[in-house]
């Protein structure tokens, strides 16, 4: 059996407000952004070297998805973006505003720092521990 997870929806207000934000905050890569017609569009974006997934920015459609703006998984950290430097990224970061609800803070399996999107959706960023094959991906 061949099966892998390809994309991960992110319900988001507006289209290119999450585009601006993910290329130009979090510095991914817009890999498509096709109108499949006057209301949806086909956005995906992923972070530079990212080979097996990626975001599908899908903007609200209805009062109930609007609602999950924000808050898809409940207040906790719902996304892991791993970085072969936590510091440098981290920096980055806060010079272009982002907010951050912990610094980043060493454990056995590696530095993580947690940051807030757009919307307010929790995000892991992650530097793996050296001796951590589980993080590893």
């Amino acid at each position: 059996m061949n099966q892998r997870i390809a994309y991960i929806a992110l319900v988001v207000k507006d289209y290119d407000e999450a585009i601006d934000f993910y290329t130009k905050k979090l510095d991914f890569i817009l890999l498509e952004d096709t109108k499949l017609d006057e209301k949806k569009r086909w956005v995906m974006v992923a972070p530079p070297g990212a080979k097996e997934c990626c975001l599908l920015l899908a903007k609200a459609a209805n009062e109930k998805q609007l609602a999950s703006v924000g808050n898809q998984t409940g207040g906790r950290v719902g996304f892991f973006l791993f970085t072969d430097d936590v510091w440098r990224d981290y920096n980055k970061m806060v010079e272009r505003k982002i907010n951050f609800v912990r610094i980043p803070t060493e454990f056995d399996y590696g530095t993580v720092a947690v940051f807030e999107d757009l919307y307010g959706n929790l995000w892991d960023l992650i530097q793996p521990s050296e001796n951590n094959k589980g993080l590893k991906g």
